[in-house]
């Protein structure tokens, strides 16, 4: 009984990988492996290499909206058109300027996403679900080994960011202390490009963390997927049908098959018996095969119910051992005999209609 006991344990101990079903009911509930550090780390570093590409642009926009705030829009009168036409070009220089971004950062989002789990669209996780709410799941959650994952990382991220962006600020100390002396273009070119070195290196220590996350996240996946023996057993179940009702489709599939073979039977030009063990219906019809063809076969009790109704619709019943087990063993039901069997079959049927014409 322990013995028993033990070995309903472990077959219900989650030891095996996940079968390749299983992996797909779970992507299609939107339970992957992913980072979302690889999305912020590619997103930062797309958008601050897009400040390299076009912070010149964004340099003379700036300048352009700061000039003509201070030369044209200080002068005019405050009226409504008048403030209309300035929060219109307003606008558009914003959309200008912002445009650009929104499209990186659409790109790399898609980009990270498609690089950790290819294409997936799925509903499922935007359903409502009550466990979701249940505040004694939601403190599991909160005092789980994950949370405490979330939160080292989150630590060291921002000891790591914050490292970097001193560090930076910290060589570049004695260049900030004489903006005084700049002008608003040296100043403006100095930030920036202090800010891109802060972003870029930035977005490089986030991508290394972002690896080791997403490993730990594969990790963490795979670990909370695997299934138990008896759930491979319940799905091959699934998939392949309770062995139960598989066989009672089976025997049904066979009493259909057989009761399409015995209606067959009373059609036959005629039967080879054994005399008692095998039974073997033989028809000929030209207009459907070029050759005899067999209609129905059985052996023991199949044969005997075959002699049966050959006997009430006075079918000729044969005897020939031999033959009949031949024809048995190798001809299928449905199937034109063979080449081998020709002249045998020829000299049964030859008999049957001399018979026939006698009667």
């Amino acid at each position: 009984m322990y013995v028993k006991l033990d070995l309903q344990f472990f077959a219900g101990e989650k030891t095996e990988k996940a079968t390749p079903k299983k992996r797909q009911d779970t992507r299609k509930k939107g339970q992957v492996a992913k980072s979302q550090d690889v999305n912020t780390a590619i997103l930062l570093f797309l958008v601050f290499i897009l400040f390299i590409v076009i912070g010149s642009m964004w340099k003379e926009q700036m300048m352009g909206l700061y000039q003509k705030s201070f030369t044209e829009y200080i002068s005019w009168e405050v009226t409504q058109d008048n403030l209309h036409t300035m929060m219109l070009e307003i606008t558009v220089y914003i959309v200008q300027a912002l445009a650009p971004v929104m499209a990186i950062a659409i790109v790399g989002g898609l980009a990270a996403n498609f690089m950790q789990i290819g294409f997936l669209f799925t509903t499922e996780p935007l359903k409502m679900q009550l466990n979701k709410i249940d505040p004694i799941q939601g403190a599991k959650r909160i005092f789980s080994a994950r949370a405490l994952v979330e939160l080292v990382k989150s630590l060291l991220k921002i000891v790591v960011i914050t490292s970097i962006t001193f560090s930076i600020l910290w060589i570049n100390k004695d260049e900030m202390m004489m903006l005084a002396d700049k002008s608003v273009d040296g100043s403006l070119a100095f930030f920036g490009n202090v800010t891109i070195l802060m972003g870029i290196f930035s977005a490089i220590a986030l991508l290394i963390i972002s690896i080791i996350d997403y490993s730990y996240q594969r990790y963490d996946y795979e670990k909370n997927i695997k299934m138990s023996k008896n759930d491979i057993k319940d799905e091959h179940k699934n998939i392949e049908g309770d062995p139960l009702i598989k066989s009672k489709i089976k025997e049904r599939q066979r009493q259909m098959a057989m009761q399409r073979m015995m209606s067959e039977v009373p059609n036959a030009d005629v039967v080879i018996t054994n005399p008692t063990h095998y039974a073997v219906a033989i028809k000929y019809d030209e207009s459907k095969a070029d050759a005899p063809y067999v209609v129905a076969k059985g052996v023991d009790f199949v044969a005997l119910k075959i002699r049966e109704i050959a006997a009430a619709n006075e079918v000729t019943q044969v005897e020939n051992r031999r033959l009949a087990r031949a024809l048995y063993a190798q001809i299928d039901i449905g199937n034109t005999i063979g080449e081998d069997f020709f002249q045998a079959v020829a000299e049964v049927l030859a008999y049957v209609y001399q018979i026939e014409q006698k009667a």
